[in-house]
C-alpha cells in the first residue's frame, strides 16, 4: 500500500513538471514570433539645415502703357489702316475719319481772323484820335475790350479747327502693338476706343505676396520669370514696385516687376511663373524617401523611430523640393531618426528593427 501511495503522488507531479516544460517551450516561441514580426527597416538622422527660400508666383503679361485711340467726338470711320496684333510706331497714321465738318470750323476761324483785323483797325484809330484831342479815353478803353474779346474769339476758333484736324487723322502716340480694334471703315464711332495700342517694351508683371513675405520683398530686388510659351527659357526682370497697402479680400500686396522686352518676344495676356530670393531659413530636410504620401489625400507623413522600438507616423508640412531632399516646414524635430526604407509595411506605433 505504501508504494502504490507513493505512486500516484507521483503522477501528479510529474504532469506539473511536463507543463512547465512546454510553457516555456511556448514563451520562447511567441518570443520568438514576436522578434520575427519586427519589420527591418533603415533609418537616417535630420537635422536643420539653411535653406534658401523661393517665393513662387502666377501672374499674366500686362503692357507698360496703353493707350485708346479715340476720336473726340462721333464721327464716320473713312479708313482704319492696321489690325489686332501690329506692331505700330510712335506718329504712325492709324484712322482716318469723315472730314465734313472742317470746311465749317475753317470758316469760322477765317471770319474770326477778319473780325479780328476789323477791330483792330477801329482801336488803332480810336487810339490816334486821342493822342490829338479828337477822342475820349472811354472809347479807347471800350475798343480795347472789344480787340482783346476778338483775339480770344480767333484763338478758340483755331483750338476747335485744330482738334477737328487732328481727330480727322490719328495717329498712334506710342511705339508698340495693336490689342484691340473695335470698329470698321463705314462705322460711326461711339463709346468703345477705335483702337487700343499696348506698349510692350519693357512689359510688367503684377504678382501678389503674403504679409509674411512683405518684408523680404524690396524694391530692385531681381526676378526669374518663365512663360509657358517659351518653355524652360528664364527671363529676368526687377521688382519695380511693392504696393504700401494690403488687398482687404486676398490679404495680399501687389508687386510690380518690369521686364526688358527688346525683341518683343513677350506679348499682353502670357502666362508668367515668377521665382523671387527671400533669403535663408534654418529648416529640418529630410531624403525624400522618407516622404510617404497618403493616398487619397495631399497630406503627407513621415515614419520618425523612436528610442523603445516603435516609430509614430507623423504628419508633415513640406516646403520646397531640394534635389532628392524635402525641407520639413513642419512635423519633425531636428536629430530625429526618420525611416528611409521598409514603410510600406508600417503602421502607426509599429515594432521595428533597425538594418545595420
Amino acid at each position: 500500500m505504501k508504494v502504490m501511495k507513493k505512486l500516484i503522488i507521483s503522477i501528479p507531479f510529474l504532469a506539473a513538471t511536463i507543463f512547465s516544460a512546454c510553457s516555456g517551450t511556448d514563451k520562447a516561441k511567441n518570443e520568438e514570433q514576436q522578434e520575427e514580426k519586427k519589420t527591418l527597416v533603415k533609418v537616417e538622422t535630420v537635422d536643420f539645415r539653411p535653406v534658401v527660400q523661393e517665393g513662387n508666383y502666377t501672374a499674366t503679361v500686362e503692357p507698360e502703357l496703353i493707350n485708346n485711340i479715340s476720336a473726340s467726338s462721333p464721327n464716320r470711320i473713312k479708313q482704319i489702316f492696321v489690325d489686332e496684333g501690329i506692331r505700330v510706331s510712335k506718329g504712325q497714321k492709324l484712322v482716318v475719319l469723315d472730314d465734313v465738318n472742317t470746311t465749317s470750323y475753317e470758316m469760322q476761324v477765317a471770319n474770326a481772323k477778319a473780325n479780328l483785323e476789323n477791330v483792330q483797325i477801329n482801336y488803332d484809330r480810336a487810339v490816334e484820335l486821342l493822342k490829338i484831342g479828337g477822342g475820349t479815353q472811354q472809347n479807347v478803353d471800350q475798343m480795347k475790350l472789344q480787340l482783346t474779346n476778338a483775339k480770344n474769339t480767333l484763338a478758340t476758333a483755331e483750338r476747335t479747327l485744330r482738334n477737328v484736324q487732328e481727330n480727322t487723322v490719328l495717329v498712334s502716340p506710342i511705339n508698340g502693338i495693336v490689342t484691340a480694334r473695335n470698329y470698321d471703315p463705314g462705322d460711326m464711332t461711339s463709346t468703345l476706343p477705335i483702337l487700343t495700342v499696348a506698349q510692350v517694351q519693357p512689359v510688367k508683371i503684377v504678382i501678389n505676396v503674403s504679409e509674411s513675405e512683405l518684408a523680404h520683398v524690396k524694391k530692385g530686388m531681381p526676378a526669374e520669370i518663365k512663360f509657358d510659351t517659351y518653355g524652360d527659357e528664364q527671363f529676368n526682370g526687377t521688382v519695380t514696385m511693392v504696393a504700401p497697402t494690403v488687398d482687404a479680400d486676398s490679404r495680399t500686396f501687389g508687386v510690380e516687376i518690369t521686364v526688358n522686352n527688346p525683341e518683343n518676344r513677350i506679348l499682353p495676356g502670357m502666362f508668367g511663373r515668377v521665382k523671387l530670393n527671400l533669403g535663408e531659413a534654418e529648416h529640418v530636410v529630410v531624403p525624400d524617401r522618407a516622404v510617404v504620401k497618403q493616398p487619397g489625400s495631399g497630406n503627407h507623413y513621415i515614419y520618425v523611430y523612436n528610442n523603445n522600438g516603435t516609430v509614430s507616423y507623423n504628419k508633415v508640412e513640406l516646403g520646397q523640393r531640394i534635389g532628392n531632399t524635402y525641407e520639413i516646414i513642419s512635423g519633425v524635430n531636428p536629430g530625429a531618426q526618420v525611416v528611409v526604407s521598409g514603410q510600406s509595411k508600417l503602421a502607426d506605433g509599429a515594432s521595428v528593427e533597425i538594418s545595420k
